[in-house]
């Protein structure tokens, strides 16, 4: 687990955030275990117990579970709640700016998709 500090969040929260990204990304799938508290601070050289603050949000999320003596695991669906909550989160806060610069900037759906097919190569199907 790597991270590129950001002076704007806690640490906390953005090591939860980098768990989470493992999490919809697939690198941290049902049942797997975290990395330990204690080889995540050392490995990032943070406190442990700003590691364990992380860990303990997502396990009063419910999406990791504490196993006594074994670690911390991920809890069988937590992958589809976090996605469910992402998208709900995209198209509450993030979709109501992006149709308003869309429609600032006098954009129009063929303008957008063109954009979106940009990087396609030449002669590729469209969806």
């Amino acid at each position: 687990m790597e991270l590129d500090w950001n002076d704007a969040q806690p640490i906390y929260r953005q090591l939860r955030d980098r768990v989470v990204a493992m999490m919809l990304d697939g690198e941290l799938g049902e049942g797997d275990p975290l990395p330990s508290v204690r080889q995540v601070a050392f490995d990032l050289r943070v406190n442990p117990l700003t590691v364990l603050k992380s860990y303990q949000g997502l396990v009063d999320e419910q999406l990791i579970e504490k196993r006594r003596g074994l670690g911390m695991f991920v809890r069988p669906g937590a992958r589809q709640l976090l996605l469910q909550d992402e998208r709900e989160r995209f198209l509450n806060t993030e979709w109501p700016r992006v149709v308003e610069t869309i429609q600032r900037l006098g954009l129009d759906h063929k303008v957008l998709l063109s954009a979106a097919n940009h990087d396609k190569p030449q002669g590729s199907p469209r969806r």
